[in-house]
């Protein structure tokens, strides 16, 4: 192997050597008319022959094939889209309207890299127009922006396999939060949310366990999220961190009745805010911290009761908040410093939302729901990519979760 690496290596410098020699600039050897260019149409051609010669059994003009019952017939001209921009072939025939070129198939007229150039570009949430003006001005290709959207469309049988494929067993942590799009939907823009599950698995992974589009957020649309996810293998959760999404509490405890739901406490803070004027925020919140930094529950209560003392007759509100939520606040204070890192907040899957905002912010509305979820789901795909390390900390997490919950946690 090494030895016909070292052949082919130095084949590529001497090629590279000779086109150095008769070119002028990197124009001459990349550009739209330039050599790389013609060295894929003569290689492309090249193959497709060899793909005939295999099909009839004989080489050109060798005499074997003489009264075959089958020979050359000629070639057709076809123009074909590559990464470099289009190219010429001739497309050979055989007489019997036989031979099915693999390489370039029956109408065919953009190679794999093609596709996939166009997809990259839809996934950094160019707009068709704007994929077709782009690659008309590197390639010196024109397409339509049907085409753009036919190409995408491909992805949608990845997502379909992407949403229906197995899932752990124990997610110790899942994250669920959702995001506002506008869609166009029987002649109207409305607006509808995607919602998505962040999963972190027992070596401290995440992985996008789903993506949901719905108008109404209710216990009836947790639940069928939840069963999907009972259904593709999860079988235990520990702790759903959520942003006080309405109906989920009720929809996890008949599918999951053991997983304790954790409010965001970051969200908590930004509810109370909205009823702080400028000039008291500061002190509000350095009154609040106490609250969410306490060691135990009880001494939480003490503090809050603290706080309704000195706020309630300025800003009932806040003290409500927190009454009102406190069920699923105090989960929180259960827990040691290792576990209250990760459940604090959603900032996980908050962090996710925010890179799928910039890809979607300069679409005004998606015309249809699967518009929407592919362009989401090629953002996810491209996002969880840099995901290369567990969460921070999180084997001081997982020693407590092996603890705290005993059978429940699944190593192996």
């Amino acid at each position: 192997m090494a030895k016909k690496n070292a052949v082919r290596d130095q084949l590529l410098d001497d090629l590279i050597d000779e086109l150095s020699e008769e070119c002028e600039s990197a124009e001459d050897i990349l550009g739209n008319d330039g050599i790389i260019k013609a060295l894929t149409s003569r290689l492309l051609n090249r193959m497709l022959e060899g793909e005939l010669t295999d099909h009839l059994g004989y080489d050109k003009h060798d005499v074997s094939g003489h009264h075959s019952g089958n020979t050359r017939n000629g070639t057709s001209p076809k123009r074909v889209k590559i990464d470099q921009g289009e190219v010429s072939l001739e497309i050979p025939r055989d007489r019997n309207g036989e031979f099915d070129p693999q390489i370039v198939r029956k109408h065919q007229r953009r190679l794999k890299g093609f596709d996939d150039k166009v997809i990259s570009l839809y996934a950094r949430g160019l707009t068709d127009r704007e994929i077709q003006a782009h690659i008309q001005e590197m390639y010196g290709v024109k397409i339509s922006p049907s085409l753009v959207s036919n190409v995408t469309d491909l992805v949608l049988d990845e997502v379909k396999a992407w949403r229906s494929r197995p899932l752990e067993d124990v997610y110790p942590i899942v994250y669920m939060d959702a995001l506002s799009v506008k869609i166009r939907e029987d002649g109207r823009v409305i607006n509808k949310s995607i919602y998505l599950a962040l999963g972190i698995n027992m070596e401290g992974d995440k992985d996008l366990l789903g993506l949901w589009i719905s108008e109404n957020e209710g216990a009836k649309f947790w639940l069928s999220v939840l069963t999907d996810l009972q259904n593709r293998g999860l079988k235990d959760i520990f702790i759903a961190c959520v942003d006080g999404l309405s109906g989920f509490p009720e929809a996890i405890e008949t599918v999951f009745p053991k997983t304790e739901v954790q409010l965001c406490i970051v969200h908590i803070l930004r509810n109370c805010f909205k009823f702080v004027s400028w000039k008291d925020r500061k002190e509000v919140a350095a009154d609040l911290k106490p609250i969410y930094k306490a060691a135990t529950e009880e001494a939480a209560e003490t503090h809050l009761e603290a706080f309704g003392q000195k706020w309630d007759g300025k800003y009932p509100s806040i003290s409500k908040i927190w009454h009102d939520n406190w069920t699923h606040i105090i989960p929180f204070f259960a827990y040691p410093e290792e576990i209250r890192k990760v459940i604090y907040t959603t900032n996980a899957i908050e962090s996710v939302n925010r890179s799928v905002r910039k890809i979607i912010k300069n679409r005004g509305a998606f015309p249809s729901d699967d518009a929407a979820t592919k362009l989401i789901y090629l953002a996810l795909r491209n996002i969880a990519k840099k995901w290369s390390r567990p969460i921070f900390n999180w084997q001081a997490a997982l020693n407590r979760f092996v603890i705290m919950f005993g059978d429940r946690v699944r190593l192996l």
